[in-house]
């Protein structure tokens, strides 16, 4: 199993993340748009700086290159304790389980360190692969949310997945 970092974004991050970003970008397509530019970053950090998100950078152990990043947003406590997960992964790094391994230390982060119940996905129903990565870490669908989000100037359909911290960590949809 490859070793991997995942970490709080910080400010010396952003080269890496927007060089990485511009060079998966055709992979991106059409799921995500992540920032490109140094704007662009500056806005996701002051969002996650503030508190209104934490953002988890996945590192590769071995030559340090960015995985993926991972975003935990809409965050509520009280009698709630739940957030809005969003992610994307690298072109470099695609297909070897570095997603999965890093999504898994995600949740351990939500869970444990945030003291959250609930993480919940929403993901377009085309998007085979992120389907299949919140399945290999035990989320389950819970439903259907037609025209949920406005993507590329269209309403699109997306599927409700959630993963609560309580769940086994052996559930059989985990796969």
């Amino acid at each position: 199993m490859t070793v991997l970092t995942l970490r709080p974004v910080a400010r010396a991050d952003a080269s890496d993340l927007i060089r990485a970003n511009r060079d998966s970008r055709d992979y991106h397509a059409p799921w995500a748009r992540p920032f490109t530019d140094p704007d662009g970053f500056d806005t996701w950090f002051a969002q996650c700086a503030t508190g209104s998100a934490v953002g988890l950078v996945a590192r590769h152990g071995g030559d340090g290159g960015v995985i993926g990043v991972f975003t935990l947003s809409q965050i509520v406590m009280g009698a709630f304790c739940s957030a809005y997960l969003g992610y994307y992964g690298m072109r470099a790094y695609a297909r070897r389980g570095l997603m999965t391994q890093a999504l898994r230390l995600t949740l351990a982060h939500a869970f444990d360190e945030l003291g959250l119940h609930r993480v919940e996905a929403n993901i377009q129903p085309g998007n085979l692969a992120s389907i299949a990565l919140v399945r290999r870490a035990g989320f389950r669908q819970e439903g259907f949310s037609p025209r949920y989000l406005k993507i590329d100037g269209a309403w699109r359909d997306h599927e409700r997945w959630a993963r609560l911290s309580d769940d086994p960590v052996d559930d059989p949809v985990s796969g």
